[in-house]
Order: structure tokens, then sequence, then C-alpha cells
């Protein structure tokens, strides 16, 4: 009972203490910049992330792929090797085909090794609602339960995690179609900031416009405080690209609010920050279960 690897993907954006302290795997995806490929690591030991938003502020456009067929099946066999099940919590599968591509690899790997599972979970989120997941799944395992009972239970809860992001320009989101709202959304983005959610079938989905730089804080902040439970029993998420003042301040807005247990602060990784550009800044909060769903692109 509870011997398995929980496994995630370079779009949960943990770090590398964070990895160490849940005893969290990730199978990284790659960027492409230059004509050179490189792997999406989360310790940016490639690149910095300074140099790597520097690079995007600086007009290079940085391209993104879904996790090697390689590289699932090294890490599968790696913890079936071990004895252990695998549980991979993926990226949104709205967002990145990776999930879709993990299936089949796992399927192949577990016919060599009878007795054992892998079970792939879409988690219908990224950057750190998709990590807050793998948190979960290693607390269900230290009480002892087995892959499938983790993989049912996170599958069970994966709606609860609430997205409120903005982004500095729309950019980014617009050119690899990661974002959905009425065509009249981008047509007037001048002095606009959007308010980006992950809805039901986990796309990015743009419900609303924030006028003003000053009202961005406060804006993500009541989001955030108002549709949070029990908000002294979880941990706040909030997650930036290259903002970290940024961050401390929506930090320091939503506590300001709502007494939540404690606060982790991360810098986005390469792939989601491919997507959403420098300046963007996350929260996520676990609430009711999501039920919004966003129109076309």
């Amino acid at each position: 009972m509870g011997t398995f690897a929980v496994l995630v993907d370079s779009t949960a954006d943990l770090g590398p203490e964070m990895l160490e302290k849940y005893n969290i795997d990730y199978a990284p995806m790659n960027y492409t910049m230059d004509d050179k490929e490189y792997p999406a690591l989360l310790d940016w030991s490639i690149h910095s992330s300074k140099e790597f938003y520097d690079f995007m502020r600086n007009g290079i456009i940085i391209k993104t792929t879904q996790v090697p067929i390689p590289v699932y099946k090294e890490k599968f066999e790696k913890y079936l090797k071990e004895g252990k099940d695998v549980l991979y919590i993926s990226c949104s599968s709205a967002l990145s085909g990776s999930v879709k591509t993990a299936i089949p690899v796992a399927k192949e790997v577990m016919a060599e090794y009878p007795g054992r599972t892998i079970r792939c979970v879409d988690s219908l989120i990224s950057s750190l609602g998709q990590a807050s997941l793998a948190i979960e799944a290693c607390a269900e395992r230290a009480k002892g339960k087995d892959v499938n009972e983790v993989a049912d239970y996170i599958e069970s809860i994966r709606l609860t995690r609430h997205q409120y992001a903005t982004v500095d320009s729309l950019e980014y989101l617009k050119r690899c179609g990661r974002v959905s709202a009425a065509s009249a959304f981008f047509g007037n983005f001048f002095g606009i900031h959007p308010l980006i959610i992950s809805d039901k079938i986990g796309q990015n989905y743009a419900v609303r416009k924030i006028k003003g730089n000053k009202n961005v804080i406060p804006e993500l902040a009541a989001e955030a405080a108002k549709n949070a439970i029990h908000p002294e029993e979880q941990t706040l998420y909030i997650s930036h690209a290259d903002a970290e003042d940024q961050a401390i301040a929506l930090r320091d807005a939503i506590m300001a609010l709502a007494p939540f247990k404690d606060c982790y602060i991360s810098t986005i990784g390469p792939i989601v920050g491919a997507s959403v550009g420098p300046g963007t800044i996350i929260s996520f909060v676990i609430g009711d279960e999501v039920t919004i769903q966003g129109g076309e692109s």
C-alpha cells in the first residue's frame, strides 16, 4: 500500500526544493529557441529565468513540445523496475497533448511489468494548480492509499482548483492558441488586463477585462479570496513570470482579505512561460467545483 511514484511534467512549475520535499518527480518537456532544443528543467539550470524571459522581451520566439515518448518510457520504467506503481498528473489536455501521448506508452510499459500499474490523470489545469494536485496526491500516499485510490481521488477533486491570472500581453497566448474568449475582447486590449481562469474543460478562458494597472492586484485578490473555501486550511499558490514584486503584492493583497494557512510562490517554468509571456501572475486556490466553460477562441 502507498508504494507508488508521483510524477508531473514541466508545466507543474514546482521548484527543486518542493519536488524534493514531497518526493515528486517530473517528465521534462522541451523548448526550442534559435533552432536549438532544450529540456524544460524546473531548476533553470540551462537558462536562468531572468535570461529566459528577457529573450522573450527581446522578441525571440520560443516554441515548446510535449514530453517525448522516450522520456515517458524512461520515467515509467524507472519506477516499475523498483517495484513501484506510477501516478502521472499531467498538464491539462486542453493545453497540451502530453497526457494523450502518455497513455499508450503507459500501457506498453505495463505489459512488460505484469502486476504494476501506471495511472495517467489529466489535471485540467497547469502551473501550481497542477502542482497542488500532485502535493495532495502525496498526502494521500502518506496515508497508505494505493495508486488507484489516489488517482480516483485526484480525478474527483481536480475541478476544485481555481486559477486567477493576468498577462502583460495576450500576444503569446494568442500565438499558441492557449486562451479562449470572445473575439471582441482581443480588439480592445490597450490599457486592459484580462482576468483568465481555467474552465471546466481545462482551457484558459478570459472572463473579463480589468481596466487600469492599479486595479489588477486588487481584482485578482478579490476573486481569489471570494472563491476560496476554508482558506485557513489551505495553501495559497502564486506563480509568476519574472514578476516577483507583483507576486508578493498579490500575496499580501489576498492574505489581507482571507486567512490562508500559508503561501507558496514560484517562478513559472519554461513551458507555461513560453505560452503566457513575461509579467504574468497567477494565483490558485481551492473552491467549489469549476462549472464555467469558455467559448471559441
